[in-house]
């Protein structure tokens, strides 16, 4: 049984736990009189955005549940690479919003979305299939974790914007580390004329371990496995792997050849 391990239903009660406590601070600060249009660490974002933002995903989550609970068609999947320019199309079409109307959409958005993660059983939780506006059908615990992934990354954009100093918990951190990798995976962008590569990724916390990563023209691949031999090998705790997979900061600790550690790092286009 690992409660650390989202994509096991085991984990369901701790992530809802942590998302819970990730929204609850994101809300106190989305709340504050303030901060609604100070700048955040999403470059063009304010607060207010970032609120925009979380609605407007948040409700795109209820399009694919419906749609896979009335057995309806929905579009295809829009592909990651308009990710960046459609999300913030979405984040600012919520300008129009007061911060009072904002915040409480987004509280009955959230509660609708627990409401939902909650009432997913064993077979659901990895065997529902929901339908992303942007990556297609996925299990229905991915989502879930895009509320980890919402509340907990963007709760740092709104500290970082502060300019005082800070972090990402332990908890919010380890349970989404086997997550980066899928990003990294989602998000790789290499010319044909790339040649191909591997490293070793170490990672500390609750979710351990080594992976061997391999990267060409043809994408990327991940496993879990022995490192050792690799030509560079990067070590994360696992606050600054969630950050740096996200592209909010570049950190990492290398061993071996720097250059082959740099092409891996520069492999990945922005969302």
């Amino acid at each position: 049984m690992n409660e650390w391990d989202a994509t096991d239903y085991a984990a369901k009660d701790n992530l809802l736990r942590v998302v819970r406590l990730e929204a609850g601070a994101l809300f106190d600060m989305a709340e504050d009189g303030d901060r609604w249009t100070a700048s955040t660490g999403c470059p063009q974002w304010e607060v207010r955005d970032i609120v925009g933002h979380l609605i407007d995903v948040t409700e795109s989550y209820f399009t694919g549940f419906d749609a896979a609970a009335a057995g309806g068609q929905v579009d295809d999947p829009l592909g990651m690479r308009v990710m960046q320019e459609r999300l913030d199309e979405g984040a600012k079409s919520h300008r129009e919003l007061s911060q009072a109307d904002a915040v409480e959409r987004l509280r009955d958005d959230f509660e609708k979305m627990m409401g939902l993660a909650a009432a997913l059983g064993p077979g659901e939780w990895g065997g529902h299939l929901v339908t992303h506006k942007y990556m297609g059908p996925l299990p229905a615990f991915f989502y879930p974790v895009f509320q980890l992934m919402d509340y907990g990354v963007h709760g740092w954009d709104i500290r970082q914007g502060t300019g005082q100093a800070h972090g990402l918990t332990a908890d919010t951190a380890d349970l989404l580390v086997p997550f980066m990798f899928i990003l990294w995976q989602a998000t790789a962008s290499v010319p044909a004329s790339f040649s191909p590569i591997s490293v070793g990724i170490r990672v500390s916390g609750r979710n351990a371990g080594d992976y061997l990563v391999r990267v060409s023209p043809d994408g990327l691949t991940y496993e879990l496995g022995d490192i050792s031999g690799q030509p560079a090998v990067l070590e994360f705790d696992p606050g600054s792997l969630v950050l740096t997979a996200f592209g909010r900061m570049n950190a990492g600790t290398i061993s071996g050849d720097r250059k082959v550690a740099d092409a891996f790092l520069n492999s990945f286009f922005r969302i």
